[in-house]
């Protein structure tokens, strides 16, 4: 395999309108921020990643601008000009700067990409190379989609019908205190075979457990992270008063995270989002231990742009993800996305990888500088 040696790395705050509010425990959200990371190696080649962060820290601690500051003032300077011989040489360099992992994934994606770019690779085939033996790429990533809060029962039924229309195999539905069991049962009213899970942002405490047990009657998939998003013990108690699977998502921030979770039965699926864990060499080492363990594995979605969706995309093709992941069809989100070609919902639930070398699309310059006016034009912050 040829090695990289980075040359340059430019930076691109974005802003790209969602085509209607998607509205969690946290609540509503409009528009899509996101710092992409454009590095070029000194042979030519660019590879693109992304932070996938938010205006405020709600989901994890960073936002756009801590983001920025963190790489352009440390990460940056300590990776330029190094060669790499292989994509996971890439973390050790970034490792005295701790957390701010949603920064650091954005970085090392964009070292991936142009690592397969220069072995002429797609990054789904050069994650295989580095994933337990025999475990290549299915070429597809089996999805489902995340419905937000809706203003009504109806409404949330009317939204689910649409979406199974449009070919979603699995759905997934947001849930916060006083909006759960009234939805779960409308819904499977409505559609009693489906699919189905709830998904909580970590908006319930240990004293709701008598309300979570009555989500059981309605055979969920699962239910995702209902308990704090740094809480690991509490969701074993909570699994030994359930009946259906409790999936970690906030909670599991690194492979040692998931060992405990996994000592203390808190956890029997897991959602495995790269930008959560730091990147995608902490999330190859977190797939081996869901393979080791026959633990249910699916990727998250952070509502990325094309960018980090391709890159989700070509790590969910790998066989031991086993369940439909959060990462729906580009039209799903965005009128225009930042890269062509779009991804499209096939008629058996899957996004297919991309055929073209790394992550396989290519950013589209217009685009990309209408977003970055956008930013500029609504930030909220003084600066950034």
């Amino acid at each position: 395999m040829k090695p990289i040696t980075i040359k340059s790395i430019e930076l691109h705050t974005v802003l790209l309108p969602y085509l209607a509010p998607f509205e969690t425990s946290f609540g509503a959200e409009t528009d899509k921020v996101a710092l992409l990371v454009e590095l070029t190696t000194t042979a030519g080649v660019r590879g693109w990643g992304e932070c996938s962060i938010e205006f405020w820290p709600g989901y994890g601690q960073e936002t756009s601008v801590t983001a920025r500051h963190i790489l352009s003032e440390f990460m940056l300077p300590a990776v330029i000009g190094q060669t790499i011989a292989a994509p996971c040489d890439f973390p050790p360099l970034v490792h005295r700067f701790r957390g701010n992992h949603h920064a650091r994934a954005g970085l090392e994606a964009a070292v991936w990409d142009a690592f397969a770019k220069t072995n002429d690779l797609r990054l789904t085939d050069c994650f295989a190379r580095y994933a337990p033996p025999g475990h290549n790429s299915q070429g597809r990533a089996a999805v489902g989609v995340s419905i937000g809060i809706q203003p009504s029962l109806a409404d949330t039924v009317a939204m689910v019908n649409r979406r199974l229309k449009e070919g979603y195999g699995r759905i997934k539905l947001k849930i916060k205190r006083g909006w759960d069991v009234e939805v779960a049962r409308a819904v499977r009213a409505a559609q009693p075979d489906i699919l189905l899970m709830l998904d909580a942002n970590s908006d319930y405490r240990p004293e709701d457990a008598e309300r979570l047990a009555q989500l059981d009657q309605f055979d969920l998939l699962m239910i995702e992270q209902p308990l704090s998003h740094d809480d690991i013990f509490h969701h074993g108690q909570l699994q030994k008063r359930l009946k259906t699977r409790l999936c970690l998502d906030e909670s599991v921030k690194s492979a040692s995270d998931l060992q405990i979770a996994l000592q203390v039965g808190a956890i029997r699926v897991l959602n495995l989002k790269p930008a959560r864990v730091g990147g995608f060499c902490e999330s190859l080492a977190i797939y081996r231990i869901c393979v080791e363990n026959d633990l249910p594995l699916w990727i998250g979605g952070m509502l990325e742009t094309g960018v980090g969706r391709a890159a989700n995309v070509s790590f969910a093709a790998l066989p031991a993800v086993n369940l439909p992941s959060d990462i729906s069809a580009t039209d799903r989100y965005f009128a225009a996305d930042l890269t062509e070609p779009p991804f499209t919902l096939a008629p058996d639930s899957t996004l297919a990888v991309p055929d073209g070398y790394g992550i396989g699309v290519e950013i589209q310059p217009d685009r990309l500088a209408d977003a970055k006016q956008r930013w500029r034009e609504n930030n909220p912050y003084r600066d950034g």
